[in-house]
């Protein structure tokens, strides 16, 4: 199982008919090939395209069409084009429902670091600020780990923040936290692990719902096998 694609199907769940939604890059991307399909979600791109579907297949991908990570999208009926002027207008503007984003790491009170990494260049934060504030709703996803084992869910950020307490969701492949009043709290974790085992590779406080449940990811992989 990708880790990845299971977090990316799991924050599809969290979008609803009617929603305008950014998807980031990296794995939000993975997101517009898991809405259900009893929702009409309309997903936007900042590089200026409101209407976006899921993956095309290779043999459908047309060089032009492309999301902000310049990875090949396909239209929905009705999708629209404008410049990138007018994205971030639908951004800073507050008209973007959710959006869905990376992060490097993570604190306990919903800060987020995303966009830089000490010691190493910097490309430049792209829309993620402008995002972050003006989402209504942000979805953090992220692997639990990084890829050399370490924590990224933090008591607090060690990197350059990129916004400070603005975290309402938080999925990995392990578990989903939420966010209320700058306090984290476990709302679902996988069957496979048991809370001490989440304990220790998440440094960071956090309470237990009250409606704190255990999950298996039958329904995702139900799904993949259906998606061929």
């Amino acid at each position: 199982m990708d880790p990845r694609h299971y977090v990316a199907w799991r924050a599809a769940q969290e979008l609803e008919s009617g929603d305008i939604v950014n998807l980031g890059i990296g794995i939000p991307i993975l997101v517009a090939d898991y809405i259900p399909k009893d929702r009409q979600v309309f997903l936007q791109s900042e590089n200026g395209i409101l209407g976006v579907g899921p993956t095309p297949p290779t043999e459908s991908q047309d060089p032009d069409l492309i999301n902000a990570s310049k990875l090949p999208i396909s239209e929905q009926i009705g999708a629209s084009y404008f410049d990138s002027s007018l994205s971030f207008a639908m951004m800073r503007g507050g008209h973007i429902h959710k959006t869905v984003i990376g992060t490097l790491q993570i604190s306990q009170s919903g800060d987020i670091a995303n966009w830089a990494v000490p010691g190493k260049d910097v490309l430049g934060v792209g829309g993620a600020m402008d995002l972050i504030v003006g989402a209504r709703t942000v979805i953090v996803v992220s692997t639990h780990l990084t890829s050399d084992g370490k924590p990224k869910i933090l008591p607090a950020c060690t990197f350059p923040l990129t916004a400070k307490g603005e975290a309402d969701v938080l999925i990995t492949e392990y578990a989903v936290f939420r966010f209320i009043d700058n306090q984290m709290v476990l709302e679902e974790l996988v069957d496979d692990l048991t809370l001490d085992q989440l304990k220790q590779i998440t440094p960071a406080h956090y309470e237990i719902s009250d409606h704190f449940r255990m999950v298996n990811r039958t329904e995702y992989l139900t799904n993949k096998q259906s998606m061929g």
